[in-house]
Order: structure tokens, then sequence, then C-alpha cells
């Protein structure tokens, strides 16, 4: 039997496992990237292991979410990564070079290798052949350290690409038709890996505005071919000696198949407050519009730019609503601007944003009350623009330029019939991606080698050995799909602690519940109960971290989302699967207590825990967990599992957790 593209990749990196859905495996990572509101943790975290340098090939530290340095503290925390990067041997990108996933993309990414990063967006190299994977913070640590990186192997699933985008269609429609089918839950446990003859109609940058999303689908990963179209990317990048041919086994075998036309697809919009809440254009046009913004890391590459300036050439923005331009990468930027694509777009009454996550995350351009919001961005949860009941739409550089001119949400072919001169833009690629590499900083230019810490840089912690009870009141019930935005939210007067622990809890659940924290600290200990999906969105590890400081010892859930799952393991909490008869009993104020020997329950490798509610009922709970995880448990966290392994290791390497 052949192998997919998927296996292959986990095949040529594959330390531990065996390559069976539902198995762990550790594989071998090649590449690294952390950005600055997890990359301080991750270096506070490798400094814990007590290492010198990296032991991967190469490791990328990007500064793209506090461009803004609103605060000193997050002026203190780029210091003081360019001085880990320094340190450590780490790429250093510097504030408002760009995002890291488009940065990655144009400067390091490689077809064949594998990429660990500590953001949930990581798998958009995957337009280029890489295998590449969205992970908390610890296990970047870990991996930077020389130890393998441990996954559930995922179900691999052939999404086969047939004939053409028509005019006004975008890559865009492509992965917002994948939500609207299979829904943020419809790729947890899968690698999405697109086939067929329509791949070979998509540019790299096209593809990777479908890998970057395939994040909202749950998924471990997404994954494209190469070809001329790779190629051809890498060559205009200066980088074609990078170019290897990868493809799967004609004999392959998946484990579904989603069959998609791209000449059936039309303008595409993800209604508030979810990525998948997916309609046709035409059903919502009409509704007045006050923000547009084109950019963030799906769309804000020079290919996804160019066309909504092509729309707004020699035209004028709405006067009631306000566009943003927000670059993916300076690179972008450069290259607009030496074209003469800026200026005309700033004659047409467009805003330029330096590069940045920003916008995406709550940081600056947040939305009127009461108004709507047009982004080309990845997610539209619910208060993530920085604005509780804020109203975002999700849809195409086209779609956004479309609702710019007009004021109002509306399908661009009919903006294009009712104008009569507007012509469809389509992609176009620059002859050479030549912009300036200044603001990169190589290990061997470094400009530090030793770390300076801010006031406001802690340590890492480490916790405490898994022990034999765990009791408390049920401190909050929360609903399904509860994200990490919504555990620690990520706006601009929270993010700036994301160094602190102890001030940063002071923040945990207050999107759900502003009084959780205080009531946390008073009882000293408690349990959470979550509905289906706990834990989607961001890969920040803070939101397991900051529970755990605050003395959460369990969640109880329907489901978890992998990468948070994953981070409750290396913090120590113990992740308890309740069914749905469980969840609709349990009510806010419950005293819970788990009646099993915890720490005998998961040294043994028992999967099924007794709860008790109240004194007055019992339930069954489950831990679906491996003998590594449980070990993670048992020591109270990864770090502390790690830095004793370390400790007794005599290879002058991080082991890798075994």
């Amino acid at each position: 039997m052949g192998q997919t593209l998927t296996e292959k990749i986990l095949d040529d990196h594959l330390v531990e496992g065996n390559l069976e859905p539902g198995e762990e495996i550790g594989i071998d990572i090649d590449q690294v990237l952390t950005q600055d509101t997890t990359g301080t943790m991750v270096w506070l975290q490798f400094e814990a292991l007590d290492l010198d340098e990296i032991q991967t090939e190469l490791a990328a530290q990007y500064c793209d979410h506090q461009t803004y340095q609103f605060d000193f503290k997050n002026t203190d925390d780029h210091r003081f990564l360019r001085s880990a990067a320094g340190t450590y041997g780490a790429y250093f990108s510097r504030p408002g070079n760009g995002i890291c996933h488009n940065v990655h993309k144009e400067n390091f990414a490689a077809p064949g290798k594998t990429l660990l990063g500590s953001d949930s967006h990581t798998p958009t190299p995957g337009g280029l052949g890489q295998l590449a994977i969205g992970a908390g913070g610890l296990d970047i640590s870990v991996a930077m350290g020389g130890g393998a990186y441990y996954v559930e192997m995922p179900e691999v699933v052939n999404v086969r690409l047939e004939g053409e985008l028509p005019e006004w269609a975008t890559a865009k429609d492509v992965i917002l038709e994948m939500l609207r089918r299979l829904s943020v839950k419809g790729g947890v446990g899968k690698v999405f890996e697109y086939t067929g003859p329509g791949v070979e109609t998509l540019t790299v940058p096209e593809r990777t505005t479908i890998t970057n999303m395939g994040t909202e689908l749950g998924a471990t990963s997404s994954i494209f071919p190469t070809d001329d179209q790779t190629y051809e990317y890498l060559s205009r990048q200066g980088r074609e000696s990078e170019y290897v041919e990868l493809e799967p086994d004609e004999d392959a075998e998946y484990a579904d198949e989603v069959v998609l036309d791209l000449s059936e697809l039309e303008p595409l919009i993800a209604t508030p407050s979810m990525p998948d809440n997916v309609v046709p254009v035409s059903e919502v046009a009409g509704e007045s519009v006050e923000q547009v913004i084109v950019g963030s890391c799906t769309n804000g590459g020079y290919g996804d730019i160019l066309p909504a300036a092509k729309m707004v050439e020699d035209r004028e923005i709405n006067m009631g609503t306000e566009m943003i331009v927000a670059p993916g990468s300076k690179q972008a930027s450069e290259l607009l601007a030496r074209e003469g694509w800026t200026a005309e777009m700033m004659a047409a009454g467009v805003n330029f944003s330096e590069a940045t996550c920003g916008a995406c995350i709550g940081i600056g351009h947040v939305p009127a009350s009461d108004s709507v919001s047009l982004r080309t961005f990845n997610r539209n949860f619910e208060g993530r623009s920085g604005i509780e009941n804020d109203s975002v739409y999700l849809c195409s550089p086209e779609v956004a330029a479309a609702a710019a001119i007009k004021g109002e949400i509306i399908d661009p072919r009919d903006l294009a019939e009712e104008l009569g001169d507007l012509e469809p833009p389509g992609m176009e690629l620059p002859d050479s991606y030549d912009g300036s590499k200044s603001d990169i900083i190589n290990p061997g230019e470094a400009i530090d080698d030793d770390l300076i810490k801010g006031p406001n840089i802690g340590d890492a912690p480490i916790g405490e050995p898994l022990g034999p009870d765990i009791a408390g009141e049920t401190l909050l019930k929360m609903q399904d799909n509860i994200t990490t935005d919504h555990i620690i939210p990520a706006t601009s007067d929270i993010l700036k602690f994301r160094s602190n622990i102890q001030k940063l809890s002071e923040f945990t659940l207050s999107r759900v519940d502003e009084t959780f924290a205080q009531r946390a600290i008073e009882a000293d200990s408690g349990v959470l109960v979550a509905g289906e999906n706990y834990g989607q969105g961001s890969s920040r590890e803070h939101a397991a971290m900051c529970p755990q400081y605050l003395g959460i010892e369990t969640v109880l859930a329907q489901s978890f989302a992998r990468i948070h799952k994953a981070n409750l393991f290396n913090f120590g909490i113990l992740p308890l699967q309740i069914d749905t008869e469980t969840y609709e009993q349990i009510s806010q104020g419950d005293d819970v207590e788990v009646v099993t020997n915890v720490a005998e329950a998961v040294d043994t490798g028992e999967t099924e825990f007794t709860i008790r509610i109240n004194d007055e009922w019992e339930a069954t709970a489950i831990l679906n967990a491996s003998e590594r995880e449980r070990r993670i448990l048992s020591a109270g966290g990864k770090l502390r599992l790690t830095k004793e392994q370390y400790e007794n290791n005599t290879g002058g390497a991080a082991p890798a957790d075994d």
C-alpha cells in the first residue's frame, strides 16, 4: 500500500510509534517558530532546561503581535526576545517586519521539512509542502532542545480539487466552503491533504490561504504537494535550491475524501461570530458596513492586497466606511509601494497599518459600537476584535474591497455589473519578491549574547507532582466552543502581562465571568466544566498556565481542542471527558470530587474515573491519555519532567519525554 504525502514526511521524521491513526507518535522537528506573545515563555522555559543552544536546524523568533509597543512591557519583551535569539542561536525578526507565518513562508519554509510553531496558524507553509503543526510553547522549548514532538497520529483526508476558480471566486472561498461543509470541529484529529487537477491552478499564496485557515477546521495540519507552482514561488523568493518534488503515491489510501469542484464556487462570507457560519455573499447583501480590513496572516501578502488595490484604483472609498490595509509582511508593503499601489490606495481613502497581527486580536482598529466590520482574517470569535458583542464578517479581499466601495455588503459580481468598468482582478504575482531583508537578524550577526530581562518578565512556573486527591467547587460552567480568547484574552491591556503569570492570571476567563479569578483565588482549588470543543483557537499555553496558577486541578468537558488538551497535560491539569447527561446535570457551584485515587489511577493506566457531585450522585469521566502524557501529569507538568530527565541525561540535549 502506498503512502500519502503526510505519511511520507512523518515516516522520514519518525522516532517513536507507528503511523496508525489514533496512536501517539514522536517525530523529529527540523524548524521551530515562535512569536512575541508566546515567545517570552518559550525562552524562559528553554532557559529553565539549562541548554546552551538550539538543537533544531533552524529556529526563528518573530515580533508580530505587540508591534505597536503601547507599554514599556511590550518593548521589554521584544528586547528580551532579541537577546534570547542571540544567546541561543535563533533568527530574530524585528517588530514591524511582519507576521510570523508570512515572514517564515517568505524566508524559511521548505518542502518536506517539519515545522513546529507556538501559534495555531503554523500550518500555513503547508501550501509549500511543509508539514507544519501548531503547539503550545513548552512543546516548542523541548523541540528546540532536541526532544521529539508527540502527537496523536491524525487521519489523513484527501481533499480532491477539480476544475478551476471562476471570476471573483478566490482561495478564501475554498476554505470557507470547507468550513461550511465540515464546521469548526470537522478537522479535529485530521490532516487535510489537497490533491487533484485543481491543485495546479492555485498559486502558492492561494494555497497558503487555504492551509492557514485549515486551523479553523480544528485540523492538525493541511498540506499541498509540490509542483511547478511551488518551484515558481521559491524561485521568485530566490530560494529555488530548496525545492523538493513531493506527492502522494498513486495507491495511497485515505481515511476519507472530500471532493470540491472549484468551478462551482461563488463569493462566500462567514457571518458573526464563528468561522463556519458561512453563506453566499448575496444572502447578506445590503448590510451597512462601517469598517473594512484587508490583511492578516491569511490574506496579507502581495497577491492578496493587489486585487483590492486594483478594485479601488481611480475610485473612492464610501464616505461612511473606513478601509484599512494590514499587510502580512513588510515585503508585501515594500513591493506594493515600489509599484505605486500604496499611493493609489491612499488616494482612494485607504489607511495603512504596520505589518502586524494587531487588529486580528483586538489591538488597534477596534470596530465602533453596533457596527459591522468586514475582514479578510481567519477568526471572528465574539469579542476577539476588541469590543464585546461585535459583528465581524470574514471574506476575501475582493468582497472586502467591494463593500468598501459600496458602503455595504455586496457580491463583487453585482458591483461589477453596477459600475460597468470593474474588471475581475485575479491573482498576480510579482516578477521577484526582492524586498529588503534588513529586519531579520541572523544568528551569526546577533548583537546580544546574554538574556536581558525587564521588570515585568518573571520565571517559568514549575508545577508540583500529582497527588491522590482532586476535589473542589465547580467555579464555572461553560458552553460549547469556548476559545482560548475566552480563557485568556489577547487585547492590549492584557497581552502585555504574558511574561508575568501572577498578573496575567487575574484576567483568566474574564470574558465569561469577570469574577472568576477572584473566586478561584478565594477557593484555593476548583473545577471547570465545559461543553464541546473546549479550548479551540489560539495555541496560547497561558490558557492552561493561568488556570493552573489559580488552583484549577481538573477540567471536565465533553471534548477538548487538540492543542489546548496538550497544554493541559503540559501544565499538570487533568482533562477528563464527560458525557452529555453528566454535563447537563452538573451546575455551577456544585462540589465535585474525583473519588478515584488520582495519582495511582494515572500511573496505572486507568481510563475511567469516578466523580461524585455534592455527595449525592456519581458519574464516570474518561481520561484519554498516552503513557507519555500520564508521566507528564504525574510529574506535575512537562517542564518539571523534562528538566529532571535532562539533569539525568549525559547526552547534552533534552530527551524526548521517554
